[in-house]
């Protein structure tokens, strides 16, 4: 069963996912289908040079950076220099409880699915303090992904 078409834009954990194309990635293939959604998928630029870090770290072999890149072609990149994303940066960052710890990065992710009007696809916990106020967010459990 997927859900209805909408326009996400993925978390860095969501392509980790997909690149790595294990249960979870499959999990949520079956779920989204965002490589079949009439909506090509966005990321922020700052994923593409996380995952790209990760893949370094990680020594992803060619099979891996393969789908790594072609995935990269796939989604649209959103460019965090806008006046759009600066400022909804802003609200990001102004919006976070005092001793709530929210990665950089994620707050230039949040930033970039406020700024372009998308869901978020996450499988982190970070952007819990923004769902529903400053950002539209759907949380997916990593677990689904786990063998028991």
């Amino acid at each position: 069963m997927s859900a209805p078409a909408r326009q996400y834009l993925l978390d860095t954990n969501i392509l980790v996912a997909y690149v790595r194309a294990n249960r979870l990635g499959e999990y949520i293939e079956r779920r989204y289908a965002l490589r079949a959604s009439p909506f090509r998928p966005i990321i922020c630029v700052v994923t593409v040079g996380e995952i790209r870090s990760l893949a370094a770290k990680w020594a992803w072999g060619e099979k891996n950076l393969g789908r790594m890149h072609s995935l990269l072609n796939e989604f649209v990149w959103v460019d965090i220099s806008t006046p759009e994303v600066l400022d909804a940066y802003v609200l990001v960052d102004v919006s976070r409880p005092r001793g709530w710890v929210i990665p950089q990065n994620d707050r230039w992710i949040a930033a970039a699915a406020r700024a372009t009007g998308t869901c978020l696809l996450t499988a982190d916990t970070h952007f819990d303090y923004l769902a529903g106020s400053v950002i539209e967010r759907e949380w997916i459990d990593p677990a689904l992904g786990r063998t028991a």
